[in-house]
This record gives C-alpha cells, sequence and structure tokens, in this order.
C-alpha cells in the first residue's frame, strides 16, 4: 500500500538540495537553540523573507510552546497521515512566517523508521521550494533523526555557550557531520557570551580544535551577548523581536541574519 504522505516515488530519490534551507543544530540541550530558530526565522521574516519554521526536534519539541502557540494541525497529524506537510504550515499571526510544529512528549515521532524519515525530509525539500528560507529546529546531538533531516541543509548553525561541556558535543557534532559530508557549510553561533570579545574567545576555542585536530575552519555566523530580556521573553511566550526589539540580543540576532542573507543570496 501506498503511504498517502510518503509516496513510495519520494522514499527511494537522490535526496534534494536545500540552498534556502537553514538547520540549527547543537551538540547538547540548554543552549538556547529553539529560541534563536524562532528569532531567526522572525528576524528572516522582518528582512523581507518568506520564512517557514520546522520543529524538527521530534518527540520533544517546543516551538509553539515558547510561543504559546496552539496549533490546528502539527507534525503528529503529519506523521498519521492526517494531512500533508503543506496543511500543516500554519501562520504565527504574530511575526508572519509560518511554523509546522512538533508534538511535544510525544516519543514515537523519534522512531520513524528510516524510510519514513527520508520521505519526511524529501517532502521538507519540496515544500521548501515555496518558502525563500526553511528554518529547522533540530534535537540536540547527532542521533539518525538529526542527520536525516539536517543533512541537505544550505547552513547549518551550530549553537554553543562558553561551557565547556557544550563546547565539547558542539565539537563532536561538527567532527561527525564534517566526516559524513565535507561540503557542509557549518558555522558557529556562539549564544549568552558576556561581551562581543568573550564570544570571539568562546570561538576561538572551537575553531582551534577543528582546525588542530579536524583540519576544518567553521566560520562564525555570530554571537549573541546574554541578555535579560531574552528570558522576559520566553517567559511571556513573545518573540524577542516583538517584546524587546531594540535589546542587544535583538539586534545581534538581526546581524546573524544580514550575514546569512550576504553570503546565500
Amino acid at each position: 500500500m501506498t503511504d498517502p504522505v510518503f509516496p513510495a516515488a519520494l522514499k527511494n530519490v537522490r535526496p534534494l538540495r536545500g540552498a534556502n534551507v537553514i538547520a540549527v543544530a547543537s551538540g547538547k540541550g540548554g543552549v538556547g537553540k529553539t529560541w534563536f530558530s524562532i528569532t531567526l526565522s522572525h528576524a528572516l521574516t522582518k528582512a523581507g523573507m518568506n520564512t517557514l519554521l520546522f520543529d524538527g526536534d521530534l518527540g520533544l519539541a517546543n516551538v509553539d510552546i515558547q510561543l504559546g502557540f496552539s496549533p490546528k494541525n502539527d507534525l503528529g497529524a503529519v506523521i498519521n497521515g492526517e494531512v500533508t506537510l503543506a496543511k500543516a504550515a500554519q501562520r504565527f499571526p504574530d511575526t508572519g512566517f509560518d511554523i509546522i510544529a512538533g508534538r511535544s512528549g510525544s516519543g514515537t515521532l523519534a522512531q520513524l523508521p528510516s524510510q519514513r524519515l527520508s520521505g519526511l525530509r524529501n517532502d521538507l525539500l519540496e515544500l521548501a521550494r515555496s518558502y525563500d528560507r526553511v528554518v529547522m529546529d533540530m534535537g540536540a546531538g547527532v542521533d539518525r533523526t538529526v542527520r536525516t533531516l539536517s543533512g541537505p541543509a544550505g547552513v547549518t548553525l551550530v549553537v554553543t555557550t562558553d561551557e565547556p561541556t557544550s563546547l565539547t558535543d558542539a565539537y563532536a557534532f561538527i567532527k561527525l557531520t564534517h566526516a559524513t559530508n565535507p561540503s557542509a557549510d557549518l558555522r558557529i553561533v556562539v549564544n549568552m557570551a558576556q561581551s562581543v570579545k568573550d564570544g570571539e574567545r568562546t570561538y576561538g576555542t572551537i575553531l582551534k580544535a577543528c582546525q588542530n585536530f579536524l583540519k576544518y575552519k567553521p566560520a562564525l555566523a555570530g554571537i549573541i551577548r546574554r541578555d535579560l530580556k531574552v528570558r522576559d521573553a520566553i517567559r511571556s511566550q513573545t518573540p524577542l523581536l516583538t517584546r524587546s526589539p531594540a535589546s542587544d540580543a535583538a539586534r545581534d540576532v538581526e546581524a546573524i541574519v544580514q550575514r546569512l542573507l550576504a553570503s546565500t543570496r
């Protein structure tokens, strides 16, 4: 029987390349990856990009929670064959970008068979043709789900902080991803930096490890300064660029978007 959501014709095709797809990943949780994905999507929209935010943290989804958003359909409905991926995309009115929400607390989504996961990836890349940019908020780590969904991304932004465990795990993510796909465009985002100078030092630490052991030099996508306005925005379930658009962190994310667009147009 042909799966209505993952047609047989898509299961064995060579993966499309998503030049306009931005994967946001991290070696570990707790580095602000989902907040950054939301704010990045908002900043891209403000820059004139028709943007889709895909919550790819299957089983531990929380984009909708951070935004106080109750979608009519989510990724669980797609997996169950109730709606297509395109139908699951819903506009978040406060920001102007579309969201495909995950399903919080549903560990079954993380256990998708490889063919269905590949089908989901191919469907997402087909849907990406309808957008200027697609941001994928990936799960933490380097498991099969993350590797499959983020593999064809045009750019992968690896979020880290200055904590040793965060740096170690970010390096592990870069090492495995670079070994699997040497042509992957990996860029570092240093989050919650005490200052720009501190953020540069953090980037220098991971850059040195990559150069010494991998002979690889990931670029610096940008530095986001520690900002109490971020915590306030998350607590109020309001996007930072709506609640505190002039804050340091908001300006830092917008600067990342400008550099990103300048390098990928």
